[in-house]
């Protein structure tokens, strides 16, 4: 009989640092335990990469090395082939984000598909993820979204098809140049047998992302797992809308691709929500959060044969239940439809310790020059002070590691 698996086993959590990256992680975690010094950060960081201060070196050197691949994806190799060794994969997001215009669009377009290229010559990196708003205007996204609230269709796709019909002659060329951009990078995908995740997005454009993202699952998804989609559990529609993604897929006979998030835009959308008088799309606590996520985990366990289901998740109950309904049902804990991932630099005794248990486990590893991907750096910084609980638990597990190894 396997020993259940624990994650409080810092000896395998941490066997990946040394001594001195140990250190650096207690130096980190501590820092970012201060509230008051994350919020002067996330405000002093993106000002002076903006206005020219000489702080980049600082920047790469702490927060950057610790949740970022490199700067490029010739830096990624060294750090997949270190996860490797350890029998974790990489899951590579090109962490470029808020640039527009049809020019960026297309470049954007064309290093996403360079990033599947290279992925499908690394044995260690199965999925490449990718954000629809880093080839799609923000403010189109946000008026399909605000018709397709509108339309009458029963089905998300039904409702798309109407708002179609509704836009300017100039907005349907534009959505169609989107459309094409996603079709190329799923090809390309599905060409290189590499996953495709789409990320979620904020909740009043996140329509047309779904309707875009199964639109690709009908044409790619008929033989095997191409293409995913990201559901937030924070919301608290997004069980019913996991539902109905099933439903979808048996009626248009496609296997369903899903990854599942608890969310990361929460304090914006209560804000926007108060700001525009509208029911908050937020669950009314985190308690209904967990209870929805480890439902959907569930549900998808339940129809594992027509889901691929890929858990990313920093909760460690999540993991643990996922782990112990696959054993339940007498399947192996690395089954080629389900995959556990945490980001880089986080929650290290979960992917760790699911790895050394056999499961099928990744590491989500953005990559880009330090001024582009401020931006995702910050909402980590602030996620690690925002989550209940997260910096203390990393620091205290470092500081346990620290002990155990007498430094």
């Amino acid at each position: 009989m396997k020993t259940p698996i624990s994650f409080e086993n810092t000896n395998v959590a941490f066997a990946h640092l040394s001594d001195k990256e140990l250190k650096k992680a207690h130096f980190l975690f501590s820092v970012m335990s201060r509230p008051w010094m994350v919020r002067m950060g996330t405000r002093l960081a993106p000002w002076s990469l903006r206005v020219g201060l000489p702080v980049k070196g600082l920047i790469r050197n702490t927060i950057f090395d610790h949740f970022v691949g490199g700067e490029t994806l010739e830096d990624i190799i060294p750090v997949a082939k270190k996860l490797s060794e350890y029998h974790v994969q990489a899951i590579i997001d090109y962490g470029v984000e808020g640039k527009e215009g049809e020019k960026e669009f297309d470049h954007a377009r064309d290093e996403f598909i360079r990033v599947i290229k290279f992925s499908a010559t690394q044995q260690n990196i199965p999925f490449i993820s990718v954000k629809v708003t880093g080839f799609a205007r923000f403010v189109l996204l946000e008026k399909m979204d605000a018709l397709m609230h509108a339309a009458e269709g029963s089905t998300l796709i039904s409702r798309y098809n109407e708002v179609l019909q509704q836009l300017e002659s100039s907005e349907l060329s534009e959505w169609n140049r989107v459309y094409e951009r996603m079709r190329s990078i799923t090809q390309a995908a599905a060409d290189a047998g590499v996953g495709f995740l789409v990320d979620a997005e904020e909740s009043w454009i996140q329509d047309p992302v779904d309707a875009l993202t199964m639109l690709m699952m009908d044409v790619y998804n008929k033989h095997k797992l191409v293409v995913y989609n990201t559901i937030q559990l924070y919301r608290h529609d997004r069980l019913n809308f996991l539902m109905h993604s099933y439903e979808a897929a048996e009626k248009r006979n496609f296997l369903l691709g899903v990854k599942l998030v608890r969310g990361a835009y929460m304090e914006k959308e209560k804000k926007r929500a108060e700001e525009k008088n509208y029911a908050s799309p937020i669950q009314p606590h985190k308690e209904a959060s967990d209870r929805d996520y480890n439902e959907a985990i569930r549900f998808c366990m339940d129809r594992i044969e027509r889901t691929g289901l890929i858990v990313a998740s920093h909760n460690e109950n999540s993991n643990l239940l996922s782990a112990d309904i696959l054993k339940e049902k007498g399947l192996p804990l690395n089954h080629p439809h389900v995959h556990f991932s945490q980001l880089y630099g986080m929650s290290d005794n979960i992917t760790y310790n699911l790895a050394m248990a056999g499961c099928s486990v990744s590491k989500y590893l953005p990559f880009g020059p330090i001024h582009d991907v401020i931006p995702y750096l910050m909402r980590r910084a602030q996620e690690n002070t925002s989550v209940g609980g997260q910096t203390s638990r990393e620091l205290s597990l470092v500081k346990k590691e620290m002990r155990r190894r007498g430094i």
